[in-house]
Formats: C-alpha cells, structure tokens, sequence
C-alpha cells in the first residue's frame, strides 16, 4: 500500500508537514511538493467502490499532505453555445447548469476550492483528459480560449462562472488526443493576464506522457513557458519499474530546453493497482526511487498521483 502519509514523510520533513493538523507548506520552489488529481472517481469507476466513493473536494484538504489539487476536467472545450463543458464524475451531480446553457454551475466545489486555498492548498483545473472533445485549429482560437477560461475561473469576469467568485491558482494541460496547434498561444496568453492580476502567484502545469517527447506537448513544453511537469510513469514502457525509467531524460529536457529552466518535474505514479493499466509502485520501490532521484536531480519537484480517490481508497 502506498500512502499519501509515506509519499510525504518520504519526501522530508525539512521541506514538507506530515501533521494532519498542519497545514502543507507549499512553494512553488520546493522539491517536496504532493499533487493530487480530484475529480473522476477513478477507484469506483474500476470498481473499487460504489459509484459515490469520490469525496466532495474540501474533505481532502483537511489532510496536510497535499499541497497541489488538479480538478480533472474540462474536457470538452466548444461544445453547445460555444461554452467548455465540465465533468467531475459523481461530484457533477451537485452542479446545476446556468439558464439557457450547458455550462455547469458547481457552488458546492466553488466553497470547497476556497477552503482548501484557505488551508495553504493551491488548485488547478485541468484541461484535457484521456476522453472528450477538445483541440484548437489555429493560434488565434488558442488565445481567445484563454481569455474566456480567465473570465469563467481567473480573475475576469462572467455571468456564467461555474466556480463562482472562487479563483483558482492557474491551469493544467493533460492533452491527450488531437494536435499541439494553439496550445502555446493559450499557455502564452494565459500568462499575460496572470500578470494583471498581482494579488496572488498563478500557474501553468503539463501531464505528458513519459515517452521523451511527448506525442501531443512536445512541441507545447519546448516553446511555453511552464512551471510544473508532473509526468505520468505509467501505462509506459518508461515507467518507475521495468528499467526503462527515463526521469533523466526529462531532467535534461528541464535544464537544457525548456522556456522556464527552472521548471519542476514530478514523478507521476497511479495511486493504486486499479488506477492504471499498468505502473503502479509498490512501497519500496518507490521509496527508493523518490530517494534517489531528488538526490540527483535538481529539478525534481516531488510527486504527481492519480488519483484522490484511489490514493486514499487504497
């Protein structure tokens, strides 16, 4: 069994709070960072429990462990009216929809995103997914996506916006179908209107696959500029175990390559057996692997696991 408890005292306790009554010390800068994707109920969805196991958003950061939620997803960016489209398993059957739209209104997770930012946590809406519609065909639909995605989460401004006056902490890319055509232009545009908003720090995170380089961001993760990388080692050849792990590979893509050199690249790992086809780390072999990559590497940013509900369901 692999623990969020064991990922974090694993990671150090001179740069991470293991208390669950102490909030998690977050920094964009650490090498001990936990992230957690929210949203699909992955572990009743492969059976491990009813469909209503995944816990409402805010019941997860009560625990200090966590210093990083992705909410998992915007999955289809122009469906009905233009608007993107929201799906978060059995947490949606909370959500309305705004009069004359498809656009999903999530009071409930709006209040929850704001308790867990009250808490130290920072929150991330992921964009993408390994189903779903999404995809921009030009540079210029790329930004204005950007623009719109300000208004509805950022701090814009909208009559539609499915969070509420919650802001989230910035966006994830999780692009697994398609092409990479607009997707820096989004990165990039999305970073300007971070930059008007000097209240608080904002983010840009990727997912990519661990096969260097990556089929979809590639081309994205070479020409934007990203803070976070979180790679998924599993459903890979290039995994934890196999002897094919290739974090050294992306450790010269961090320090070599990318716009941000000094971006942080997380291990990522299923949180269970059933929350990939195939990765999953038993304890001591993770152990060892955390250990030993953050001795060596500097740009490990600690550890990405899909997802909250298998994490903790295991």
């Amino acid at each position: 069994m692999v623990s969020s408890n064991f990922i974090k005292s694993t990671l150090g306790a001179a740069v991470l709070l293991a208390s669950s009554t102490v909030t998690s010390a977050f920094s964009a800068t650490s090498n001990g960072n936990y992230v957690l994707y929210w949203g699909q109920n992955s572990y009743g969805a492969a059976g491990g429990a009813s469909s209503g196991w995944q816990k409402n958003l805010a019941s997860y950061c009560s625990d200090s462990t966590t210093d990083i939620f992705v909410l998992a997803f915007l999955d289809v960016f122009f469906s009905t009216g233009s608007e993107p489209a929201l799906d978060f398993a059995n947490a949606s059957n909370n959500c309305t929809t705004f009069t004359g739209t498809s656009m999903l209104h999530c009071p409930q997770i709006g209040t929850d995103i704001q308790t867990c930012q009250s808490k130290g946590k920072k929150i991330l809406l992921s964009l993408g997914g390994a189903s779903g519609s999404y995809g921009f065909s030009s540079d210029a639909q790329g930004t204005a996506f950007a623009d719109q995605l300000w208004n509805l989460f950022g701090a814009g401004s909208s009559t539609t916006r499915p969070f509420d006056s919650a802001v989230i902490d910035g966006f994830d890319l999780d692009i697994e179908g398609g092409g990479s055509t607009g997707y820096a232009a989004f990165v990039t545009q999305m970073r300007t209107h971070y930059a008007s908003d000097t209240s608080k720090s904002y983010y840009i995170s990727g997912a990519p696959q661990c096969p260097y380089p990556d089929a979809y961001l590639g081309a994205v993760l070479n020409s934007a500029w990203f803070d976070f990388v979180w790679v998924q080692f599993y459903n890979n050849y290039c995994s934890v175990q196999g002897g094919s792990f290739n974090y050294g590979t992306w450790d010269t893509w961090a320090t070599q390559t990318s716009v941000n050199k000094n971006v942080r690249i997380f291990i990522g790992v299923p949180g269970s057996t059933s929350a990939a086809s195939s990765g999953y780390v038993p304890l001591a072999a993770l152990e060892s692997t955390i250990a030993s990559t953050r001795s060596t590497y500097n740009s490990f940013g600690g550890v990405m696991m899909w997802d909250a509900s298998q994490a903790y369901g295991n």
